[in-house]
């Protein structure tokens, strides 16, 4: 006889407040666990007992104040130029940036993983990222009108303003530094003043990664300098303005600034080849799957039947061009009333009267079929001598009211 044992496990009680109840509907608060185990003479099976699994949702939190508001100073910075613009709040005429004029280090750091949520511009489509989030320095969280996050493929801006919509210049400036120019795609930022190690090429990736994806670095030890390059133009810009005056591992100062063109030959190529890359996805977008289907000749077997029967337009035998079969999708596509398309449709009653009361050829070239006005000028004439030659055998009416239309090349008639 088989023998049957049931071991009873108990769980703790959700009496406690630190624990939470699991999301199955079946789970209860003192909930227990049988495992069955059968023996026989040479065989025993155990029933592990049966996994519950929890569902956990987790709320978008929202961002926190980097700074106390109370210790936001008010008063203006200390003088380091000649003219001081009361919008940026900041002197402009002297303050350029190098090895000797204001070489103070960052007050604060952006920190990624505690500082980010969402906002008030969350609810607004297209708004801009937070110039002092970056910085790790605004005091308003939640409440500020920008965004509080990293930026993604998905944030696209204007190309004459960055990513905290400041306005671009024509020219960069004589440090390549400021908001940069709207005249070229700059996704590399130069980094000086790195502090040289062996492991150098590690710290500078591990800092600057932070940011965003990454495209490629390249850094040159005996120089301390690193040139790094982001997939996305966004990113780069927030990374100068969250890098600009921070230190890595070591206490020094980092000098952020946009990169020139660079030289290098593969460079170029490379770079030429991801525009024209996104040139031609652009031109996908805007033609559609199938259209780009046909082009590229990946249509099916039923698509290219179904466009041979749409592209004959009811004519045994005629095929219209690619080029007419493309416009006629866009004019679908578009779905414009009141326009002819690029095949004419049969003339009405009245349509016909018209054109047969037409003196000259000039109002003929007004169609907009595919035959031109010539064309039609000639088929007109033709359709009127084939009218003269059937009139002629018939008798005028006993009224004596003459024919519409009637004509003859005879001047004497």
């Amino acid at each position: 006889m088989a023998e049957v044992v049931q071991a009873r496990t108990s769980f703790p009680s959700s009496s406690s407040p630190s624990r939470k109840r699991s999301a199955s509907p079946d789970a209860e608060p003192s909930a227990t666990s049988t495992a069955v185990t059968t023996t026989n003479n040479d065989t025993a099976v155990t029933e592990p007992p049966a996994k519950k699994t929890k569902l956990i949702r987790r709320k978008r939190r929202p961002a926190r104040p980097q700074v106390d508001p109370s210790t936001v100073k008010s008063t203006p910075p200390p003088q380091t130029g000649t003219i001081f613009n009361i919008w940026y709040n900041k002197w402009s005429g002297g303050d350029r940036e190098d090895a000797y004029l204001s070489k103070t280090a960052a007050p604060s750091r952006c920190n990624i993983r505690n500082d980010s949520g969402w906002t008030a511009a969350d609810k607004t489509p297209g708004s801009y990222f937070c110039l002092f989030f970056a910085r790790g320095l605004c005091p308003k969280g939640h409440e500020c009108q920008y965004l509080h996050r990293l930026p993604t493929v998905f944030d696209v801006f204007n190309a004459n303003v960055d990513c905290f919509g400041r306005d671009k210049f024509s020219d960069y400036r004589d440090d390549m530094g400021g908001v940069g120019s709207f005249l070229r795609q700059n996704r590399t930022l130069y980094v000086g003043r790195i502090h040289v190690t062996d492991d150098i090429e590690e710290v500078v990736a591990r800092h600057f990664q932070e940011w965003g994806e990454l495209e490629r670095i390249r850094v040159l030890t005996g120089r301390g300098v690193a040139f790094v390059t982001y997939v996305n133009e966004a990113n780069s810009q927030f990374a100068k303005e969250a890098m600009a005056h921070q230190a890595l591992d070591n206490n020094e100062i980092l000098n952020v600034r946009w990169a020139t063109v660079d030289p290098n030959p593969l460079s170029q190529k490379r770079e030429a080849a991801r525009i024209e890359e996104q040139a031609a996805e652009a031109v996908r977008r805007a033609l559609g799957e199938r259209a780009v289907r046909e082009i590229e000749g990946r249509e099916t077997k039923e698509e290219r039947e179904q466009r041979r029967i749409e592209s004959s337009y009811g004519l045994e035998g005629y095929e219209a061009p690619e080029e007419i079969w493309f416009n006629q999708q866009k004019e679908l596509e578009s779905q414009q009333q009141g326009e002819r398309g690029l095949i004419e449709a049969p003339p009405t009653a009245t349509e016909s009267a018209v054109l047969e009361q037409a003196e000259t050829p000039a109002r003929l070239q007004e169609s907009t079929g595919i035959l031109s006005g010539s064309t039609l000028a000639a088929l007109n004439g033709y359709a009127a001598d084939r009218r003269s030659t059937s009139t002629q055998a018939t008798k005028p009416t006993s009224s004596g009211t003459a024919l519409v239309a009637y004509d003859s090349d005879d001047e004497s008639d």
